[in-house]
């Protein structure tokens, strides 16, 4: 991949888009841990059916912004599918990565929608609520892999190639999901830390372990362990693939990243925990996690790339 100044225009403008949507991301934690996702009501496209609300409140305002932003986001990608099938032939994998990209904006609205309409936000607590928690999550994960993938195309990565051995696809998918299943078990413990706030650890650690307890409390236990045991196997894992992979610089680079990436969140998670969790941890802590999942996703495509490079667009000195 070449250096930042070398980058074509398209290029920058694909990493540009995926940090937009890591920012719109990181307020929709913001909205999430601020019980501010009702300040619409059961109102989308609408906002308490006006098109720009009059004399709203804070909530209002949050919930109005994320919206803002989701929708610049949406066209961001839009303008990157059009703008790849513009300068990239037919057949060019960039083609796809921007065309599953685009699907995934939608799917990421249409979930982001079903949780106001259904009035899956702030206090409420239903039974589909962890549903389409684990739903949206999935979804952003997803997303967030193919305009990875895209703009590592856009920046001279090489293709993908699938056939290099079963073993090597099977461990990259066990640790990619791995880290899906993580995240899950996150979501979870920070909806339940968000519905059933505790004063001090100790109460927190009690909620967990009471019998009288909403089952999201009990459950919560699962995201330390979950992250424990994933963090020792991805630092395994991507170091023996470097390893086995050959002398790859940019492999054995990724590898490095993934790895400290993961005991940076480890301590972060710890710390987020000790202090009971206040909403800009939240945000460092997903910050981290997003992290974690794209420089994974780099050093499975290093791990996956073969030596044919992507094809060139149509017109090599546009932009």
């Amino acid at each position: 991949m070449t250096g930042l100044r070398k980058l074509s225009g398209f290029a920058k403008f694909t990493w540009g888009v995926l940090a937009w949507n890591i920012v719109v991301i990181l307020w929709g934690v913001f909205l999430r841990a601020s019980k501010s996702g009702d300040g619409c009501g059961q109102h989308w496209l609408t906002c308490h059916g006006e098109v720009i609300p009059s004399a709203p409140e804070l909530k209002t305002v949050i919930e109005f912004s994320h919206r803002i932003t989701s929708a610049i986001a949406f066209f961001a990608v839009l303008a990157l599918l059009i703008w790849a099938f513009r300068k990239f032939e037919k057949g060019n994998p960039i083609r796809k990565t921007a065309v599953i990209s685009f699907i995934f904006i939608i799917t990421e609205a249409l979930v982001g929608a079903g949780l106001v309409l259904t009035g899956n936000t702030a206090d409420a607590l239903t039974a589909s609520r962890p549903f389409w928690m684990a739903g949206h999550l999935i979804n952003t994960f997803i997303l967030l892999a193919f305009l990875t993938l895209t703009a590592r195309y856009a920046s001279g990565g090489g293709r993908l190639d699938f056939g290099i051995g079963s073993k090597y696809v099977a461990a990259l998918a066990i640790g990619g999901a791995s880290i899906m299943v993580v995240g899950l078990t996150g979501s979870i413990a920070a909806l339940a830390t968000m519905l059933f706030p505790a004063g001090t650890l100790v109460e927190g650690v009690a909620q967990d372990f009471s019998s009288t307890s909403s089952i999201l409390l009990r459950l919560r236990l699962l995201h330390p362990i979950t992250a424990i045991l994933t963090s020792v196997f991805l630092i395994f894992l991507t170091g023996s693939l470097a390893k086995v992979r050959g002398n790859c610089p940019s492999l054995t680079r990724w590898s490095n990243v993934v790895s400290l990436l993961i005991l940076a969140q480890i301590a972060f998670g710890a710390a987020t925990l000790l202090m009971l969790a206040p909403i800009i941890m939240q945000v460092g802590h997903l910050l981290l996690a997003d992290a974690v999942w794209i420089s994974y996703v780099l050093f499975g495509a290093n791990c996956l790339s073969g030596e044919t490079p992507v094809i060139a667009p149509k017109n090599m000195s546009s932009d």
